[in-house]
């Protein structure tokens, strides 16, 4: 599948899970008690549309029961995060919200995750994922001394990051 069919498939699912859909979405359980709707919002949707289209939509999908919602900083240089922050402001105590980095080193990350929580205005994710990673260099240079994964240890720690 390449990108353009991706995203129309995704612009789909959440255009269903936003105005098709007349059941609440049914959930399953995570961890800690925590439940996750069955289908994810992802943020990279909300791009190249008004900001008051994306408040409508994430709106829309929440009072269906999606509680999950998904993005990345390389998701159109940031503006999905941007535009999915202001529309998750209302709802941001009442869901999930899991972020992904690029970058396999530990500054790099830890930049990442900053301006990714300044974007989302909140003080933490839910949950802190490594993005495309494509081959056993990209492992090696995220567990490696200075690599990533401290980053995400670290944000662990300081209440940052909720889960990982």
């Amino acid at each position: 599948m390449d990108r353009r069919d991706f995203l129309g498939s995704a612009a789909i699912l959440s255009s269903v899970a936003a105005n098709g859909a007349t059941k609440p979405l049914p959930k399953r359980l995570y961890k800690n008690g925590i439940e996750l709707s069955i289908i994810g919002f992802g943020g990279i949707v909300v791009c190249g549309m008004p900001q008051s289209e994306a408040n409508r939509r994430v709106s829309a999908a929440y009072d269906r029961g999606v509680n999950y919602f998904d993005c990345a900083p390389s998701y159109f240089n940031g503006e999905a995060e941007t535009k999915l922050g202001e529309a998750l402001k209302p709802y941001r105590a009442k869901v999930f919200l899991a972020e992904k980095t690029t970058r396999r080193d530990a500054a790099g990350a830890r930049e990442e995750l900053e301006r990714s929580l300044a974007r989302f205005h909140t003080d933490h994710v839910d949950l802190y994922q490594f993005h495309a990673v494509g081959s056993m260099e990209d492992v090696d240079k995220i567990l490696a001394p200075g690599g990533a994964a401290e980053t995400f240890l670290a944000a662990r720690k300081e209440g940052k990051v909720r889960h990982l």
